[in-house]
């Protein structure tokens, strides 16, 4: 199957996902957001990274910025912090540069502000994006890289069969929730302490059992008032 562009949502929204339903529903059906400390630097770190008209050459490697991305077959699009283009030794892999001889091999970066997670979040987009690359030119796309900023290290991101099958699996349901128009109910976890949509979320209600019967009293008293 492959989505019409129109159809196609954002490539940030699998992260979102991988890291809670919840947040992607409030994010990208219910359009809502908010601000901490955490998505402001994170922001920030990214604004100094895109630059559509940033182009340089180191060598072998050439560095671009701000590239767009799109896969029909996943139904994504977005942008990619940066991308490398590894000149390739011989003529039987990579893709062509306009401009550049030879053939080059594409390599997706993310920049992160943080550190490593304990979870597949940052992966995933990665890996997204290397799918990305791969069906707009034509070429495999095996290794791309996470750049956290709290370490200021590379982390390496190999593009396998096991990271793909789980991309695919979350923008199947990125279309299924974003069409259903459907918002999951909150799951309290640690990492609600930290989601700056936690004031919109209300994830500590997901904790208290008695909510649905302390829902159903206050209706209750609004349609029968005391006399």
């Amino acid at each position: 199957m492959a989505y019409d562009e129109e159809d196609c949502l954002p490539l940030s929204g699998i992260q979102h996902l991988a890291f809670c339903r919840r947040q992607f529903a409030l994010i990208h059906i219910e359009r809502l957001w908010a601000e901490n400390t955490l998505t402001f630097d994170g922001r920030e770190m990214h604004d100094r990274a895109d630059d559509p008209f940033f182009f340089e050459s180191r060598g072998t490697t050439l560095v671009t910025r701000s590239v767009p991305l799109l896969s029909r077959e996943l139904g994504l699009y977005g942008v990619a912090d940066v991308v490398e283009f590894h000149k390739c030794v011989g003529d039987s892999e990579g893709t062509i540069v306009e401009g550049r001889d030879g053939r080059w091999q594409p390599y997706p970066i993310e920049y992160k502000r943080g550190q490593p997670k304990p979870d597949d979040r940052d992966l995933v987009q990665v890996c997204a994006q290397a799918m990305c690359l791969e069906e707009m030119l034509g070429v495999d796309v095996r290794e791309g890289a996470l750049y956290y900023g709290r370490t200021r290290r590379r982390q390496a991101v190999m593009i396998d069969d096991v990271l793909r099958k789980r991309v695919v699996g979350l923008a199947c349901e990125m279309h299924r929730l974003y069409d259903d128009g459907h918002t999951p109910l909150p799951i309290r976890t640690k990492a609600c302490d930290n989601c700056s949509l936690a004031n919109l979320c209300l994830p500590k209600l997901a904790t208290r059992r008695d909510v649905r019967r302390y829902v159903q009293l206050m209706s209750k008293d609004a349609r029968d008032p005391p006399k």
